[in-house]
């Protein structure tokens, strides 16, 4: 058997992929070209207007043809009815809106030219649901749902042909999974970026692939090489789940600061903090996370009100280029990525890698 049969898993033979490499992003550029790399392009879409969503996924859909690609949705329970902005605005607390105006004069961050991408909308049951309904008319392949998958919407998106995917980060969460009709597990460690939990991956993934049974299983969370993949193949998983590679990648759009402080960093350069959603967010470590984590800093606020309190300043801190309080979401494989390479590039040295290891391996028993 060749090596690249053996890259092959059911899950990937079941949606037509080339190889077992499932790559989030925020941008449809990325997206499409994960796709065509031989991948399975997921959009991170929780942030997008249902207008964006829309025009995107037709979009990527246009430049990868045939090839399957899915979209992600953030669906938290405990959500606001409304996107009513004014009535977020009105409950947050003194002692939060008077440190982030500090932080604005300690950093002189100028005003932005528009509400942050965080707080041009309220993360709401009434958003939730225009998003939703985005998503079901497109033909995209796949929703993975992220920090909560309703029964309604795994039904309503399997009914329109699209297979369903829950990311979980303990067992506690895949039981609540299992329980519902879904196709496939994200097992995500505590290594990876954004929001993430508390168990590693190495500890988390074998535990979820016993308990899933026929359900494949994907590895997230420190994948950055081919041996991280063979590694996750080993522990029984059908594939990898990758979000942080693809933030190097020459397609991403990113200013040169972030870009440099993204190729500069090492695993140790990232820190969980709730300052930007009021949820755990592994990011780059910047003068955002250390001013958040102080003594004198407030607690952050729960989402979405965490959202709307800092989405405006966030924004402007991103379009004024405020060199110190720059950062991103971003897991420890960060450390792996030292240069800009294309999607391509990245995907081939992935598999190649993958290969090598499988060959030592051999080698190693023979």
């Amino acid at each position: 058997m060749t090596h690249d049969r053996l890259l092959q898993t059911r899950l990937s033979r079941q949606l037509g992929m080339e190889n077992p490499v499932f790559g989030f992003c925020h941008s449809p550029v990325v997206v499409a070209a994960i796709c065509n790399a031989g991948g399975f392009g997921v959009l991170g879409a929780t942030r997008h207007t249902p207008e964006e969503i829309e025009h995107e996924l037709a979009w990527i859909r246009q430049q990868v043809g045939s090839r399957p690609f899915g979209v992600n949705l953030v669906l938290p329970d405990g959500m606001p009815e409304q996107n009513d902005r004014e009535a977020i605005e009105n409950q947050l607390p003194l002692a939060h809106r008077t440190f982030v105006q500090g932080l604005i004069e300690k950093y002189q961050v100028p005003p932005g030219s528009g509400p942050g991408e965080r707080s041009r909308f309220v993360r709401s049951s009434e958003v939730a649901n225009q998003q939703l309904e985005a998503v079901l008319r497109s033909d995209a392949n796949l929703l993975a749902c992220g920090i909560g998958a309703p029964e309604e919407v795994i039904d309503r998106a399997k009914a329109g042909g699209k297979k369903v995917l829950a990311l979980i980060g303990s067992p506690k969460h895949a039981r609540a999974a299992l329980a519902k009709p879904i196709d496939i597990l994200v097992a995500q460690g505590y290594d990876a970026g954004a929001h993430t939990g508390t168990i590693g991956t190495f500890s988390l993934v074998p535990q979820i692939v016993d308990m899933a049974g026929d359900i494949p299983v994907l590895a997230a969370g420190g994948v950055a090489t081919g041996r991280h993949i063979h590694a996750a193949l080993a522990m029984g998983a059908q594939g990898v789940w990758m979000g942080t590679a693809w933030l190097t990648s020459a397609e991403f759009p990113m200013s040169d600061a972030m870009r440099g402080k993204l190729l500069r960093a090492g695993s140790d350069d990232t820190v969980i903090s709730r300052a930007d959603s009021g949820k755990t967010l592994r990011q780059i470590r910047s003068a955002w996370s250390e001013e958040w984590a102080s003594r004198d800093a407030p607690t952050p606020l729960k989402m979405p009100y965490q959202d709307i309190l800092v989405g405006d300043l966030l924004g402007a801190i991103d379009e004024h280029q405020i060199e110190p309080l720059l950062h991103m979401p971003a897991g420890q494989s960060i450390g792996y990525f030292k240069e800009v390479q294309t999607v391509a590039e990245i995907m081939a040295n992935l598999m190649l890698g993958t290969q090598a290891s499988m060959q030592q391996l051999q080698s190693l028993n023979s």
